[in-house]
């Protein structure tokens, strides 16, 4: 059997008698400017709601948590109820939304608390409650549809919440023996209809609300068996803030929904702008979310969620994303992903709640798309369209590191394309045009290559066949994404003149890196013969001065004749030591000059010389009775 669960279905009946417009004596202070009062003006006096929007309020907040966790396929249909049953919405799809019925209450208004009270009843509502839940949703009639002959497998089961204030505790049983009975008589008209279904299962929730400070006149009661097909379960609540958690909590139950808190998110505050305080928001959602938590045992509890020490809810401390990535987040922030849940915050009005959805709403990297809220057929779709084009790791792709690319990376991807979104894409396409002819660098990966990687030329090449593919890949969703295409490629194929001087700087390039090797292999070659030369002539040097001593120590070797004696390698001037590094070719040409002055007869002038000055006509000076002196000057006797 194709079951429908009783959360599928479910029938609000609000009393709207004119007993609910009693007030529920929960005030709230209406007049807040009690600091900066000017003295003189009397202060204005709280207000307290009736007990009719009191039980407005609470299920629609009932309503706002369920649509949020469960768009489709749990429904919810409005029935107030005084003189007659006033039903103000349908099982339709589109019916199912909180403006819809929020503009239905709102053309209802509050109760008449001067009409007559023997004219209304709450059983109305209670049986237009059943005969609405008799009728079959359009997620029925598929099911219906689909299994043909077997149509009577699939269930009908609903929910009754019915909101009142009941007298007595007899009430409340007429009030059940009443829904029994109707239902009763409803399956007999359903079994001879085609447009009917039987109620299999149904559960009746009576809650008796009342105002604050007053004692309750009906007592709470478990969930109780009335027949095979209905259930019974009475709760008795106070009315104003008190009604709002008990609906809180039986939202949970009928959903099954958990309770995670996001503590220590940082907010500035309103009053101090530069301050900041740490908050916490209560975010609800379904409990499968803590399934991996109560498998592990460390379930994070921390305590007593919002609605009281009987609610569990688990904490999990706010950490602040530090990348700002453009496509691909830092991976050591990221955390593998076994589940995705929607959530709704249970506070949603309060300023925190209001703050992180915000946060998550406007952040880029945690942009919420519309796939999230269609059938699971069309998610599908949606992530194929997403990933038809998608490197597995950063260093594979080029367009996903650039800011650039952005603007069309994340359109291109749509189903369809406005005018300003291809005007956006032919935008970053001339921007792209106008980085290659500035030749601005791109962030071209070199894991795994040698060198300085591929040259500018061939990464802008990389980049517009990247970006070829990743259009090429959305070219069959619309005539738009043609456009887009037919501009790249226009821009791709550039004019014979640019073509020409692509070739040329090309050319250059070429020349430049030979003449750079070129260079590079003369040095090392030159170094490498003046290293050989001055190894070769510091061993002949060698061999000469060993020959020298020889001779000169030999008993039997004659006296040399009678010459000036050569410069001595230790008279030589030595080589004024370089404040820096000395190169190959100074060692080279000092040694160089060191033996070529061994190797010749000093002029005689110079070893006569005092202080490297030497007179001049010496023998005509003696001829004429001068005689020199120190200085070479002269002086007659």
């Amino acid at each position: 059997m194709k079951i429908f669960s009783e959360s599928h279905k479910t029938v609000f009946v609000v009393d709207h008698c004119p007993y609910m417009a009693e007030s529920c004596r929960q005030h709230v202070e209406f007049d807040m400017l009690v600091k900066n009062r000017t003295q003189g003006i009397i202060p204005l006096a709280p207000i307290s709601k009736s007990l009719w929007t009191c039980s407005v309020e609470s299920s629609m907040e009932y309503c706002r948590i369920m649509y949020d966790i469960f768009p489709f396929r749990k429904l919810v249909n409005f029935i107030v109820s005084d003189s007659g049953a006033h039903v103000l919405n349908s099982w339709a799809q589109e019916d199912q939304n909180l403006q819809e019925l929020m503009a239905a209450l709102a053309a209802v208004g509050p109760p008449n608390p001067r009409a007559d009270p023997e004219c209304c009843s709450i059983l109305h509502g209670l049986v237009a409650a059943v005969e609405t839940l008799c009728k079959i949703t359009e997620y029925q009639h598929e099911a219906r549809t689909l299994l043909m002959e077997n149509a009577e497998r699939v269930g009908n089961r609903g929910r009754i919440i019915c909101i009142t204030n009941a007298k007595s505790d007899s009430h409340v049983r007429m009030l059940e023996d009443c829904v029994q009975e109707t239902i009763h008589e409803h399956n007999k008209l359903a079994a001879n209809s085609d447009h009917l279904m039987q109620i299999q299962r149904c559960e009746l929730v009576l809650i008796h609300t009342y105002p604050v400070g007053e004692d309750s006149l009906v007592s709470d009661r478990p969930k109780k068996e009335l027949s095979p097909v209905l259930t019974s379960e009475v709760h008795s609540v106070r009315a104003g803030r008190h009604l709002a958690t008990k609906l809180n909590i039986l939202v949970q139950q009928h959903f099954d929904l958990a309770s995670t808190t996001i503590t220590n998110i940082p907010m500035k505050e309103e009053q101090h702008a530069n301050t900041s305080a740490n908050y916490d928001v209560e975010l609800l959602h379904h409990k499968d979310a803590h399934v991996d938590f109560l498998k592990s045992g460390d379930t994070h509890l921390g305590g007593s969620s919002r609605e009281g020490p009987f609610k569990e809810t688990i904490t999990l401390k706010w950490c602040t994303p530090r990348t700002n990535n453009i496509v691909f987040s830092s991976i050591s922030e990221l955390h593998y992903c076994t589940g995705a849940y929607r959530i709704s915050p249970v506070d949603v009005n309060s300023r925190p709640s209001s703050c992180l959805t915000n946060f998550l709403l406007n952040d880029p990297r945690y942009k919420i798309d519309g796939s999230l809220e269609i059938p699971l057929e069309r998610a599908k779709d949606q992530l194929e369209k997403h990933t038809r084009y998608w490197p597995m790791i950063i260093s594979q792709t080029t367009i996903f590191n650039m800011q650039a690319v952005v603007p069309l990376a994340s359109v291109i991807v749509k189903e369809s394309l406005t005018e300003e979104d291809v005007l956006n894409c032919q935008k970053t396409i001339y921007n792209l045009v106008d980085m290659e002819r500035k030749n601005d660098p791109l962030p071209i990966s070199t894991v795994g290559t040698r060198g300085k990687g591929p040259k500018r030329d061939e990464q802008y090449r990389i980049m517009w066949n990247e970006l070829e593919t990743l259009v090429r890949a959305h070219i069959n969703n619309s005539e738009k994404h043609q456009r887009v295409l037919e501009c790249l490629m226009a821009c791709r194929s550039k004019p014979p003149e640019e073509e020409e001087r692509k070739k040329r700087g090309r050319k250059r390039e070429d020349k430049e890196d030979k003449s750079e090797k070129a260079v590079k292999d003369y040095e090392q070659e030159k170094s490498w013969q003046d290293s050989e030369r001055l190894k070769g002539i510091l061993e002949r040097g060698k061999e000469e001065l060993a020959e020298t001593e020889i001779i000169k120590d030999s008993p039997d070797s004659p006296e040399p004749p009678n010459k000036k004696p050569l410069v001595e390698i230790d008279e030589t001037p030595p080589v004024e030591k370089s404040k820096g590094p000395v190169s190959l070719l100074s060692l080279w040409s000092n040694r160089i000059n060191t033996a070529n002055s061994r190797k010749h007869q000093e002029f005689a002038g110079r070893l006569n010389s005092v202080n490297n000055r030497a007179e001049l006509y010496q023998h005509l000076k003696e001829e004429n009775g001068m005689e020199t002196t120190e200085n070479g000057k002269g002086s007659r006797q």
